[in-house]
This record gives C-alpha cells, sequence and structure tokens, in this order.
C-alpha cells in the first residue's frame, strides 16, 4: 500500500473581485478589516460550518463540499501572526489567545510566524499554537514533522500565501471569489507571478455566491 504524501495546501482562501483578501484596518471589534467579512459570508451559511461552530442546520450542496473538503486529511495549520490576533509588536503580555475562544477550531498543531517569540500555548480540542520566529521554512519543517503524513494547510494573511508561493511550496490553492469589492486591504496575488511558478488552474465550479478555484503545482513546467 502507497503511504500518502503530505501536501502543502491553501483551502477555501476567500477574495473579493478586485483580489482583496483581506480589508484595510484589522482590529479587535473587525478581525478581517472594515468590512472585510463580506468576503467569507458564502462560508457561514453552510452545513460544515455549523457542525465547526456547534450548531445545526446549514445548507449543502458546492459550497459546503469545497468547504469541507479543506478539513480533510489534516495534520497541521500555519497562519501569520494577524490571523492569530491583532496584537501588533512585541506581546504586552500572554492574555490575548486567538480569536476563537477556549477551543479552536484547528484540533492539530498550528504554526503561528511572528517576529517575537511566545511559549507554546496549549488550547482545548486539540489544538497548540507555536510561535516560529525563524520563517517560513523552518514553520514548514516543523508542520511536516507534527502532520506525521497528513496534509499542511497554509492559512492567512495574504503575506503568508505570498512567501509560501514564490518558493514553489504549496502544492495546492483553492481560492473562493466573491461577488464583492473591498478597494483595499491585501491582495493575494500581489508580486505573485504563477505562471511563472509553474501553478495551473485545473478547476473552477461557482455556486450561487462564489466561484471556487482549484489551482496546482505543476512542478514538471519548472
Amino acid at each position: 500500500m502507497t503511504e500518502k504524501k503530505t501536501r502543502v495546501r491553501v483551502a477555501s482562501f476567500s477574495i473579493s473581485l478586485d483580489g482583496y483578501g483581506a480589508a484595510a484596518d484589522q482590529s479587535l471589534d473587525n478581525p478581517m478589516g472594515i468590512d472585510g467579512k463580506v468576503v467569507h459570508e458564502w462560508v457561514f451559511s453552510t452545513r460544515w460550518w455549523s457542525q465547526i461552530v456547534g450548531q445545526e442546520g446549514g445548507t449543502e450542496g458546492i459550497d459546503n463540499d469545497f468547504l469541507k473538503r479543506g478539513s480533510e486529511n489534516l495534520g497541521a495549520w500555519i497562519i501569520g501572526r494577524n490571523m492569530f490576533g491583532p496584537v501588533r509588536g512585541p506581546w504586552p503580555d500572554m492574555n490575548w489567545k486567538g480569536w476563537w475562544g477556549n477551543n479552536p477550531p484547528y484540533h492539530v498543531p498550528v504554526y503561528v510566524l511572528t517576529h517575537y517569540a511566545r511559549p507554546p500555548l496549549e488550547m482545548e480540542g486539540g489544538t497548540t499554537f507555536y510561535f516560529i520566529t525563524d520563517g517560513i521554512h523552518d514553520a514548514l519543517a516543523k508542520a511536516r514533522e507534527a502532520a506525521n503524513g497528513k496534509d499542511i494547510r497554509i492559512g492567512g494573511g495574504a503575506n503568508i500565501i505570498q512567501q509560501y508561493l514564490r518558493e514553489g511550496l504549496i502544492d495546492e490553492l483553492h481560492i473562493a471569489i466573491t461577488p464583492t469589492i473591498l478597494g483595499s486591504g491585501e491582495r493575494l496575488f500581489d508580486n505573485v507571478n504563477l505562471r511563472k511558478l509553474g501553478y495551473e488552474c485545473v478547476r473552477f465550479e461557482a455556486s450561487e455566491k462564489v466561484t471556487h478555484v482549484i489551482l496546482q503545482h505543476n512542478k514538471k513546467s519548472l
């Protein structure tokens, strides 16, 4: 039996029509930036999201299938510090423990890229946050070891995904293009030449709310 290879992937990353993955001015009151929540609305109505947050109901169909697909076979996450919280600069204390309460929705090790060291933070439900100060390659090596053959998911923000894309380290990228316009924030593909890097579109499918696009890294083209 062939052992499954760890894949590095981005899943369910929503962007606006003008290419922004997050709006400007993230804060405690606006975790996704001002009006940034609109690009994620397709997620909140699905059955899979309801299950993640411990509720009942929700819709099935294309959007639900893609969202659920992103959670399958995961052994570790890598995220940027902004996805962990709104705190900037040196940690003033250890009080901030993420946006999600005591039981975050990850349930696997999560490696947070930051310039400022902090001890590991163990949460309920199997999530432990590890704060990595030695860059994307060190985070990936640690995540790969923790994943133990399962996949590694790269979360936001856009800058973190860009760094891994430029190194050709992401095997698969699923973006959800929403019929919204943000006007400012962080564009996902700024200064990223996907064609030159060897990425190609292998699937696209639209629901009433969003168009799902899957890009894969064609290593033979390099």
